[in-house]
């Protein structure tokens, strides 16, 4: 018998996010519940620690980090059911992403404990709304690949989804990377870089990958911090339609909105509705 049949409640877990450098974004919410629960599991609980200082909050925390995650994921359930209110914070950011956290929220999830979110800053959403990126679609892929092969072929794929593509990267593999990105994509591939953000030196740079190994190469400085690069897909071409869905958007379009009637077409082929609504649009403008 569960807790919540016996008429015990049962605590929550939240998944707090805090200022990826700028501590002024932290929500009054967040505050509010680091101040209020009864422990905080943190990846790093000296760098969480100067946190919690800062704004005078004494709650203890305990330690949750890569290496412990799944030995430590029973013992926080244990305490959920016990009643205890939990929060769950990374070194900066939203947990999870690229941070540790997944073996506790599943086991939660599974066992059936509240998990909520208490939002705020996150660098990935953070980098991209300021790049200059298509922002309808897009993925988040985490960390390049260690190895110089498994970099390129993630390039490549990231390019080939068609969508705008955002990962992280550390400051000693930077350059090594861009060299990989030369190689699977070609030097002239445009490339948006992002790094410190929200911080005194946040730097925003767009251009093609060889403009931008010159600007780190300048400043070798620029090459430090917390590092954020995004990728353009592949535009979709207008040779990539196949003739029958060119004849199929050629028959419903007198009826309907051009819009429409590539979302018809393109839920039916297959293809991206919006790659096949710019390809029309650009065919017909050129």
């Amino acid at each position: 018998m569960t807790n919540a049949e016996n008429g015990n409640k049962i605590g929550t877990l939240y998944i707090v996010a805090t200022p990826i450098g700028n501590l002024a974004d932290i929500s009054e919410r967040a505050l509010q519940t680091l101040t209020n629960v009864d422990l905080i599991a943190a990846e790093d609980t000296r760098h969480t620690g100067k946190l919690l200082s800062h704004f005078g909050i004494k709650t203890r925390t305990f330690a949750l980090h890569d290496h412990n995650e799944k030995q430590k994921a029973q013992q926080l359930l244990d305490w959920l059911n016990e009643g205890k209110n939990i929060a769950l914070v990374s070194d900066a950011g939203t947990p999870l992403i690229s941070d540790p956290g997944y073996a506790v929220v599943n086991l939660c999830r599974t066992e059936g404990a509240t998990v909520t979110p208490v939002p705020g800053a996150c660098a990935a959403i953070s980098a991209l709304c300021c790049s200059g990126l298509p922002t309808d679609r897009f993925q988040f892929i985490g960390f390049t690949p260690a190895k110089s092969q498994a970099r390129q072929q993630f390039f490549i794929d990231a390019f080939e989804s068609g969508i705008t593509s955002i990962m992280y990267e550390s400051t000693h593999r930077i350059m090594a990377s861009l060299d990989d990105l030369s190689t699977a994509l070609g030097a002239d591939q445009h490339v948006v870089f992002a790094k410190e953000l929200t911080k005194t030196y946040e730097t925003f740079f767009s251009g093609t990958v060889t403009e931008l190994i010159a600007f780190l190469t300048n400043e070798p400085e620029r090459q430090r911090g917390e590092l954020v690069l995004m990728l353009p897909g592949k535009p979709a071409q207008q040779d990539d339609i196949p003739d029958e869905a060119k004849r199929m958007l050629a028959l419903l379009e007198p009826e309907m909105p051009l819009k429409k009637a590539c979302g018809i077409v393109a839920e039916y082929f297959g293809l991206k509705k919006n790659a096949l609504y710019k390809s029309v649009i650009d065919s017909r403008e050129g």
